[in-house]
């Protein structure tokens, strides 16, 4: 039997600590063609499900929270009770597709049953169909539930953006070498040395990030209507941008395709605030940006393996090129402060100590009122090759973050294919103007491209763009 560790098991503390919020995650996926008939789709996802054992899986917990709960088989487990078919009404646009999913995501699931349902949408316009995966994030995290989605596809597990991730690629130049076959002495000294000083240098590294995040976390936001007490209704809306698009950014200005993201992501709740009256400060944007500490040879398990990083996104800058560098800038310090070997260092200790204790403090850290985060902007590297479904190429593919702990919106972000898509999920009462945080998203991608796309003068030696950016 496989135990929850501390961080998968936060998500359920975190879950009951507030009676309007579901902790699960989600994927849309939009296909092409008509949807499959019942008896196909049952027959498929049947067959298809049995290669993941979690699928058949639920949560066994024990008195008093004593110890963690447990992976257990699920006696009577029967696909059809987490296959829902449904249809949008008429004239079934992505609008009424993003109530339903709002709708179905507000939901928590069932933990007497396994933790995951699948939603076949018929009555989607342009003879499309959808189908929404929902799984418990105490279940996995946003790599594990892609990677349990693309398991469900006919092309199978595809490679994915993920080996490309940081932890990934260092996962074995970080570990310690191996040194017991060494013959040459001076070599074995050298080697000891340099292991020695790379393990003192990342104790350093996680000090200082723990310090960081205990000081990010004492300190409260600027207030906002961003953040407070959520409702148990919930809003979505997608938005996406061309992969060829956030690459010229990149190249342009030599920063990375996270940077590019969450300062659009800045510039539209910048937007948001000024719209809403509020003028927005230098610490009106702490963000909580998960990162995977997944190595590749763990890309299959089905758990959560992320820390994080709390930097401020300059919502305060006007200017959208210096907004970018300062992003990128911001990143790079929390990034050396060592802010997510710190929570990686936390998550780990806390494995180490009696669950019972780690619960109870875990279920008081949720029951308090949280003022320093404002919001989610999660990053997940997905397929990189179109996928199909029953035949079906899927034509668009969406993620569907949470929202807790009096967070109002969340935002995801996923490659898949030629683009990136995001995903907001917002309170629906709080949050009427979701529809335009999702297009500002894709009007400061545009921006960045046009400014990217401008030539030097020759008058201008320094090289400055002689245009007002912002």
């Amino acid at each position: 039997m496989e135990r929850l560790t501390t961080l998968d098991a936060g998500f359920l503390h975190a879950e009951d600590a507030d009676r309007h919020v579901s902790l699960a995650i989600g994927g849309l996926a939009v296909m092409a063609g008509p949807a499959p008939d019942h008896e196909s789709t049952m027959r498929t996802f049947v067959q298809r499900v049995a290669a993941c054992p979690r699928f058949g899986q639920r949560l066994r917990l024990h008195p008093l929270g004593l110890s963690a709960p447990e992976w257990v088989e699920h006696p009577n487990f029967d696909v059809a009770h987490h296959v829902r078919r449904t249809a949008l009404p008429a004239p079934g646009d992505d609008d009424a597709l993003y109530r339903l999913v709002a709708d179905v995501m507000a939901m928590r699931l069932d933990r007497d049953r396994p933790l995951w349902e699948i939603w076949v949408i018929e009555g989607l316009a342009d003879n499309r169909w959808a189908m929404l995966t929902k799984v418990h994030h105490c279940m996995a995290d946003g790599i594990a539930a892609t990677h349990m989605f693309t398991g469900l596809c006919d092309d199978g597990v595809d490679e994915s953006f993920a080996h490309r991730i940081r932890a990934a690629r260092q996962a074995k130049a970080s570990e310690p070498r191996d040194v017991s076959f060494e013959a040459n002495p001076v070599k074995l000294v050298v080697r000891l040395w340099h292991d020695t000083t790379t393990i003192a240098a990342a104790a350093v590294r996680a000090a200082h990030g723990v310090t960081d995040l205990a000081i990010d976390l004492a300190r409260p936001a600027s207030s906002s209507t961003l953040t407070g007490p959520v409702s148990s209704l919930r809003r979505y809306r997608g938005a996406r941008v061309p992969m060829s698009d956030i690459a010229q950014v990149c190249e342009k200005f030599d920063v990375t395709i996270n940077d590019v993201a969450l300062a659009a992501i800045a510039e539209s709740y910048r937007d948001t605030m000024l719209r809403r009256g509020e003028q927005p400060q230098p610490d009106s944007l702490r963000t909580l940006v998960p990162v995977s500490m997944r190595s590749n040879d763990a890309l299959h398990a089905t758990d959560n393996r992320v820390s994080l990083m709390l930097p401020h996104l300059p919502v305060e800058e006007e200017n959208l090129v210096k907004r970018l560098r300062t992003v990128h800038s911001r990143l790079d310090r929390t990034k050396s402060r060592g802010q997510h070997h710190a929570g990686n260092a936390v998550v780990s200790a806390g494995n180490r100590i009696p669950f019972a204790l780690t619960a109870w403090a875990v279920r008081l850290l949720a029951q308090l009122p949280q003022r320093a985060v404002v919001t989610l902007a999660t990053n997940v590297p997905g397929p990189q090759k179109p996928l199909h479904i029953m035949g079906c190429e899927v034509l668009s593919l969406f993620p569907v973050p949470p929202i807790a702990m009096n967070l109002r919106t969340g935002v995801a972000m996923l490659s898949y294919a030629d683009d990136l898509f995001f995903g907001i999920l917002a309170d629906y009462e709080t949050v009427p103007d979701i529809d335009a945080l999702a297009s500002g998203i894709e009007h400061a991608v545009a921006r960045l491209v046009a400014v990217s796309r401008l030539r030097r003068k020759p008058s201008d030696r320094h090289g400055l763009m002689l245009v007002n950016p912002a």
